[in-house]
Parts: structure tokens; C-alpha cells; sequence
């Protein structure tokens, strides 16, 4: 602890001063010029060891980690640092994150919601996997046209188990993302899916499809993002964090980024803070073990 405290005040130094910072931290003045004062090679060579970790993590993570989620990856990986550490030597070797802007609903088109009840009410937790979804439709520009994306995410876990892509926004386009999902088995009979009032989502064709699959239908209020807050924020994340980095000529091309994206790194590799830093997939492969020792 006392390393980690040392090296939070050695960080900071040009910030305040260290006198002040060991007052604050409760740790002698002294002590923290002795640990300055060591031979090189206990400190110096740490600290590039450090430094060539968090540039591995923030490559690994396609530039999109902040110095919170570098910091969670070194303590997975076993490294025993200060967050504040890890904050400084990315200021030092210009790793700056990829940095999400607010996310603006666009392709909402309200439908008549007939008495559909909100079944999550801004709560986006779930107590295990499969029994609550939510799924929204956005856009993705490309040279020769939109790409429509559908996504299906789990609440436990935050995967994306299911999504599906096409030229065009219709019904069937969220109903194929929800298919792919069921297909996984990962739903549990009688899961809600919770949407905003789009005319897809309160449609009767898609009602009957998910009373015709065991599912629950829930919908937020249209253009209100807290009401369907999870699916926004997923979409703010892959498209500044990934897409908007690529020049996406065609539709095709859009394709492609969109699936390693979920596919290759949101759902396999991403820590997601909301998880204890810990990728969707460890988190259900966790809950499928616990499954099968019962």
C-alpha cells in the first residue's frame, strides 16, 4: 500500500506539493525521499515495465481504454499499481483514449405503444443472465448508404448475444437480432425485451413474434434516453470508440467492423466497469459453470 501511495505523490509532484501530499496520504515526508532515493534499478526498471504494459493494454483495447480500465486490466494481469500511476505514464507517452460523445437517438419513429407496459423502469440489472434484454435500431453511415444495426443485450452479463444488419430498419431486421439471440440459449422463458416506442417495437407483427417466443414485450417512452439508456450507451460506445475511426466506403466494409467489433472485442475482450472490469464472457461462462457444478 505504501509503494502504491508513493507512487500516487510521485505522479502528482508537478501538481502539488509533496509535503502536502504526504500529509494528506499519511505518510512521512522522509520515507517518500528514501523510496525516491533508491537504486535505479528497483524503481526505474518497474516503471518501465509499467509503462510498456499500459502501451500493450491501450493497443490491445484499440486506443478506447482510459487509465481506469488500463489500471483494472494491470491488476488482472497481476500488477499492483495506483491508478494515478497508470493516469501519468499515459499523459507521458501521449495515449489519449478514444472519447464518447453523447449519443443522439435518430432513427426513432414513434409508434402507437397501445398500453404497452414498462416492465424495467430504468433499472438495467438483472439478477442472472437471459431474463432481461433490451434492443434498440441505429444507423451507420457509409459512402453508399445507411447500414441499419439491431442489437439484443443482456442485462447480467452485457453481451450482445444477438444483432443483425441490413439496409433498411424494418420490423423483421430486430426480429432476426432476436432470433440470433434465443438461438444462443442464453433466454429464459419469459424475458423481457425492453425497447423504446419505435413503430417496429410496438408493431403487431412484433408482438406477435415475441408472444409466439415465450417473451415479454416492455417499452420506454420514444426520444427519452434514460428510458432505454443501455442500448444508447452501447451504440455511443462501438460507434466513437470503433466505428467512427474507419472510413466505411461501402456497406459491406461497415459490416465487417461492426461484427469484430462485438464479436472480436466488445463481447470477448472489453472490461466493462459495470462488471468489476471483467469481459461479458467471463461473466457468463462464471454463471454457466456455477450452472453445471449444481
Amino acid at each position: 500500500m505504501t509503494l502504491a501511495t508513493y507512487e500516487l505523490i510521485d505522479a502528482e509532484k508537478a501538481h502539488h506539493k509533496i509535503a502536502k501530499m504526504c500529509a494528506w496520504l499519511g505518510v512521512s515526508r522522509p520515507g517518500y525521499y528514501e523510496w525516491r532515493t533508491r537504486p535505479a534499478s528497483a524503481t526505474a526498471q518497474r516503471r518501465t515495465l509499467l509503462a510498456a504494459l499500459v502501451t500493450e493494454i491501450s493497443t490491445g483495447s484499440h486506443e478506447t481504454y482510459g487509465y481506469r480500465r488500463v489500471h483494472a486490466a494491470l491488476v488482472r494481469r497481476g500488477e499492483h499499481c495506483s491508478a494515478e500511476l497508470v493516469r501519468a505514464l499515459m499523459r507521458e507517452q501521449g495515449l489519449i483514449p478514444a472519447q464518447v460523445r453523447k449519443f443522439r437517438p435518430a432513427t426513432t419513429v414513434q409508434g402507437d405503444y397501445r398500453g404497452i407496459p414498462d416492465l424495467v423502469d430504468r433499472d438495467f440489472i438483472a439478477a442472472r443472465p437471459g431474463i432481461k434484454l433490451v434492443g434498440d435500431i441505429t444507423y451507420i453511415r457509409t459512402w453508399k448508404g445507411f447500414l441499419y444495426l439491431a442489437t439484443v443485450i443482456d442485462c447480467h452479463s452485457k453481451a450482445v448475444p444477438g444483432w443483425a444488419m441490413a439496409d433498411h430498419y424494418r420490423t423483421e431486421l430486430i426480429i432476426d437480432a432476436i432470433r440470433m439471440a434465443a438461438g444462443t440459449g442464453l433466454l429464459q422463458p419469459g424475458a423481457v425485451f425492453h425497447a423504446d416506442r419505435g413503430s417496429n417495437d410496438t408493431s403487431q407483427e412484433f408482438g406477435r413474434f415475441l408472444a409466439g417466443s415465450g417473451i415479454r414485450r416492455s417499452v420506454g417512452r420514444t426520444g427519452v434516453y434514460w428510458d432505454n439508456a443501455m442500448a444508447e450507451s452501447f451504440f455511443s460506445a462501438i460507434k466513437n470508440e470503433w466505428l467512427h475511426r474507419f472510413v466505411l466506403t461501402t456497406r459491406a466494409k461497415a459490416r465487417r467492423q461492426v461484427i469484430r467489433s462485438i464479436e472480436g472485442f466488445y463481447n470477448r475482450r472489453r472490461l466493462h466497469s459495470a462488471l468489476g472490469y471483467r469481459p461479458s464472457l467471463e461473466v457468463l461462462n462464471e454463471v454457466l459453470s456455477q450452472q453445471a457444478a449444481a
